[in-house]
């Protein structure tokens, strides 16, 4: 049989028949296993199940793998084709379009599946709010600590915590021996210790 691919939809075949016809026989044959006329069916009709393909699924590759899915299942099931229930190339387009729906529907469902995972396997941004919050109530406690402590005690903790500055330094900044300094540092840390509510080890 003369090759359909530049025969335009619905015209008469070389032989005088109608399109129709000729894809309703390219079907028989193709059901009985005749792989010259699956080959002919193909050709005649994969351009336009190509083109609805990439119109419902928007991806060339995707339209492309539709059509070979599609191709695949005509091949198999070629013989359940019905002449009474419309043309070939509708039956076929039939079942281009719903196997293009389906991988629409299909990629949609994954993207939300995936899109799910994330919002839930996401970590938790960082509050920065509540950490400077946070900062600003213990900044609080420490200094309401600090008014417990004696004068000395609390010179030498801003001196050698917040200053930066030695034991040495603070003593002799302070006027003191450098045992009374370091002294008055550990009383003062231990007061606060326990201002604050911090455990020792």
């Amino acid at each position: 049989m003369e090759h359909l691919r530049a025969v335009p939809p619905g015209a008469p075949s070389p032989e005088g028949a109608p399109e129709g016809r000729v894809l309703a026989d390219l079907l028989a044959r193709s059901a009985r296993g005749d792989a010259e006329a699956f080959a002919e069916l193909y050709d005649a009709t994969s351009a336009r199940a190509y083109g609805l393909a990439l119109r419902v699924v928007r991806d060339p590759a995707q339209a492309e793998e539709v059509v070979q899915e599609v191709y695949l299942d005509v091949w198999r099931k070629a013989g359940r084709y019905d002449a009474g229930r419309g043309s070939p190339i509708g039956w076929l387009l039939t079942i281009v379009h719903r196997r293009a729906v389906d991988r629409v529907r299909s990629a949609e469902a994954a993207t939300r599946r995936d899109v799910t995972y994330h919002q839930k396997n996401e970590p938790v941004a960082h509050d920065a709010t509540s950490e400077a919050a946070e900062a600003s109530l213990e900044a609080h406690r420490v200094r309401t600590a600090m008014q417990d402590l004696t004068q000395i005690q609390r010179e030498a903790l801003e001196l050698a915590y917040f200053g930066g500055y030695t034991h040495t330094e603070v003593a002799t900044m302070l006027d003191l021996p450098v045992g009374t300094a370091k002294t008055r540092i550990r009383d003062g840390l231990i007061r606060m210790r326990d201002a604050l509510g911090v455990t020792g080890s």
